[in-house]
């Protein structure tokens, strides 16, 4: 295990244990604050923000699952190491396993006179130190890039603006590195154009219930903002790639995925541009038969990566986490903007 380079009397071979049965009350509560039942940072803490990224490949997702291997789980036992209290994070979206992140964002919220200790003797500031001590005991497939200080409203989860994901294929040998662990490959040539077209119904507010996997309470509806594709030219970044760019307020579980899954379909030509959009009118987890469209089909998850959060300015980020939990209601039946079910039998 790697040894914490700024850790007075570092361990190297286990993490901190967590605080005595004795300790008192007031600093466990403090060492310990629940995302689930806490947005603003209490008094006496500090909110820190932390800006890192992540190959997805040997991971099971982001949540910590017992007896497996997350990116919450290495990340919190670090963050325990090093503040030798127990902490917990909570993240602006939760990845499936095998997903990437190269712009994830995450806070915590530590007591401030366990604040003050982490940069040991150094001169540094906490956050420089945090940054440095991270990197000294996280694995080489997780980054912390900055960690610093912000308003106790700050909220990554709730607080967020938009999310930006990409989704990277090569569809030709020519194209393909082998060395690069967030593409896809796909053995199809893929109709960029017809792609791009059918995604252009999609765009908006809507309920994606059909590109989505629900949770219990949560609502599927979603402001899709952008949805597109493109295969860069010579001498820009992922030249010869297929690149889809997705960006929504939020996304459901398993959104991305589906929402690429029904559209390689299109790209291959098994199915007609207007499928995606028949898709979305159907609002159903059902599976498809000769007469309806169904649910979407997930593609895999080994070329997606979380690229970008977006959030407001600090004055309005308390108001922006408030108007993100209130739970949108049902939108009216769209299927007749959409056009008719499609009669083409399943693929």
């Amino acid at each position: 295990m790697p040894v914490d380079p700024l850790d007075p009397a570092p361990d190297a071979e286990a993490p901190a244990a967590p605080a005595p049965a004795t300790a008192p009350a007031a600093v466990t509560a403090a060492a310990v604050v629940d995302p689930a039942h806490s947005t603003r940072a209490s008094r006496g803490t500090a909110r820190i923000r932390l800006d890192l990224s992540y190959d997805g490949t040997d991971f099971r997702g982001w949540a910590t699952q017992p007896g497996e291997r997350t990116v919450q789980g290495v990340l919190e036992e670090a963050l325990g190491r090093i503040a030798r209290v127990p902490v917990r994070v909570t993240v602006a979206g939760r990845t499936d396993a095998g997903v990437h992140a190269r712009g994830q964002v995450c806070h915590l919220d530590l007591p401030r006179d366990v604040l003050a200790t982490v940069p040991g003797r150094s001169d540094r500031s906490p956050g420089d130190a945090l940054v440095t001590r991270l990197g000294g005991i996280l694995p080489s497939d997780v980054v912390v890039h900055v960690a610093r200080e912000v308003p106790p409203d700050f909220d990554a989860r709730f607080g967020a603006q938009w999310r930006r994901y990409r989704y990277r294929l090569s569809d030709s040998p020519a194209a393909h590195d082998p060395l690069r662990r967030d593409v896809l490959r796909h053995r199809r040539r893929l109709d960029v154009a017809a792609m791009a077209r059918a995604s252009a119904p999609l765009l908006g507010e809507h309920d994606f219930l059909s590109y989505c996997r629900p949770r219990e309470g949560a609502t599927t509806v979603r402001e899709l903002r952008e949805l597109r594709w493109e295969r860069p030219g010579e001498g820009r970044a992922d030249e010869g790639l297929v690149v889809a760019t997705v960006v929504a307020d939020a996304f459901c579980h398993h959104m991305v995925r589906s929402l690429v899954g029904a559209l390689l379909s299109v790209g291959e030509g098994r199915r007609p541009e207007t499928w995606p959009a028949e898709i979305l009118a159907a609002r159903t987890r059902e599976s498809a038969t000769r007469d309806r469209a169904g649910a979407a089909p997930l593609c895999l998850p080994q070329g997606l990566t979380l690229d970008h959060v977006a959030y407001p300015p600090d004055e309005e980020l308390a108001a922006w986490a408030a108007r993100t939990r209130t739970l949108r209601g049902p939108l009216a039946p769209a299927v007749a903007e959409i056009g008719p079910p499609s009669t083409a039998e399943p693929a």
